[in-house]
């Protein structure tokens, strides 16, 4: 076995902080492991009621780029108490996460705004953690979203935090087909 062979393994990857391109990020490493001859299941923890054209994009690819929406597209926090449905759909995600990553089914999986349902206290970051650890060896995973969780990141080979230095919005430019969604 030479030392690339042995060197190679899944990775846990990290896409967290307050700038934009989180999810496109992760997009992006999922197209480039596709187009490696690898399959790839990207689920989102609560977009659910958009439409967003990387749903229609990923189709091309049949079943090795595979993206399900698992929320409703919107969450309440701050003042109001989580929605119970909300929870049990984040529940729902995150079993079909566990799921497809120990399957060894796939070779990345994408768990897009993870971190926020682990922030919003839908999700025990505990679980997430024993789960990534006890993946086949190959398996490479990307979560998503803000305020990645310090046992996560502890965790994760790689961790990328976006910081905005500008933004359209505010200029007043709403969200443009084909950037944002």
């Amino acid at each position: 076995m030479n030392s690339e062979q042995s060197s190679r393994r899944g990775l846990i990857l990290i896409n967290t902080g307050p700038g934009k391109g989180k999810t496109t990020a992760a997009m992006g490493t999922a197209l480039r492991a596709v187009g490696n001859g690898m399959r790839v299941l990207m689920l989102q923890f609560l977009k659910g009621s958009w439409h967003y054209g990387e749903l229609d994009s990923t189709k091309a690819f049949g079943d090795n780029f595979v993206l399900k929406q698992m929320g409703r597209g919107f969450v309440k926090v701050g003042g109001a108490e989580t929605d119970p449905e909300d929870v049990r759909l984040v529940e729902a995600a995150w079993n079909e996460a566990k799921e497809a990553i120990l399957s060894g089914e796939w070779d990345m999986v994408v768990l897009d705004e993870i971190n926020y349902a682990i922030g919003y206290g839908m999700l025990d970051p505990a679980v997430v953690a024993e789960t990534l650890r006890n993946r086949p060896e190959m398996v490479h995973v990307i979560l998503t979203g803000r305020n990645a969780h310090p046992t996560l990141v502890e965790i994760a080979d790689t961790v990328t935090e976006m910081r905005e230095v500008k933004h359209a919005y505010q200029k007043g430019i709403l969200a443009q087909r084909g950037i944002e969604y």
